[in-house]
């Protein structure tokens, strides 16, 4: 079944950009143009770059047009999501190297972190996720083995560990930290960093019905990784549309 030509229109710009036609903060084709290029509606052309938008590969100026955006990998300060997700959205390739995945004694901030007695029993996984076989994140994670208790048993090279207490203990409520740390020597070689480049490191929590769930670390390299959002604020005694 040949492909949709929304799907066309971003594999296009994507190759493009990948190919350096196209630099950050190019212009690229608009809505009117590209639907002339592949013979197919204003709309259709519309939706493939909105969902270039949303993935972060382009940004969009009102009036103006659509641009590349920064190269440099941006995630959303608002929402939690599959970081193998994110990476595929922007056509690139994803892989995952697991470092450890073994149970251990919590020293007391890991317990307390997961409302447990100090040295209990939890499952702790080292994961380094990378982008185009360049590390991206190194994610250390400790999870609640009350609450998963399969979590070792778990593929990562198969399924992210997001991925899988998505399924197995849905999120009810999170609550993170952000902010700039110096590279250790060990984290300058897991994460390829660059003589001198800092870190960009979040702490999260994150609660299912029953508790709490895990307490991971996810580290970053401070030149390939940012963070983002978009708020959008209403009069008070209006709601915004359901879509």
């Amino acid at each position: 079944m040949p492909a949709a030509k929304f799907n066309l229109i971003k594999q296009h710009i994507i190759a493009g950009i990948e190919a350096g036609d196209w630099l950050e903060d190019t212009l690229v084709p608009s809505e009117n143009q590209l639907a002339e290029q592949f013979s197919c509606s204003r709309m259709t052309a519309r939706r493939a770059l909105t969902e270039l938008v949303d993935a972060g590969i382009l940004t969009r100026v009102q009036g103006i047009g659509t641009f590349v955006a920064s190269l440099t990998s941006q995630s959303s300060m608002l929402a939690i999501r599959n970081i193998a997700d994110e990476i595929r959205e922007r056509g690139h390739g994803y892989s995952v190297k697991v470092l450890k995945l073994e149970p251990i004694s919590a020293l007391p901030p890991i317990a307390i972190a997961l409302g447990l007695e100090s040295d209990s029993r939890v499952f702790h996984s080292l994961l380094l996720h990378c982008e185009q076989q360049q590390p991206l994140q190194l994610e250390e994670r400790f999870v609640n083995p009350t609450l998963i208790p399969a979590y070792l048993q778990q593929d990562f090279s198969r399924i992210t560990p997001h991925e899988y207490l998505s399924a197995i203990a849905p999120l009810t409520e999170a609550r993170h930290i952000v902010e700039a740390i110096a590279a250790t020597d060990e984290l300058r070689h897991q994460l390829a960093l660059k003589p001198g480049e800092p870190c960009l490191q979040i702490l999260r929590r994150t609660w299912s019905s029953k508790g709490v769930v895990s307490f991971a670390r996810l580290v970053h390299p401070g030149s390939r990784f940012r963070m983002g959002g978009h708020l959008t604020f209403y009069p008070a005694g209006r709601q915004p549309h359901n879509r």
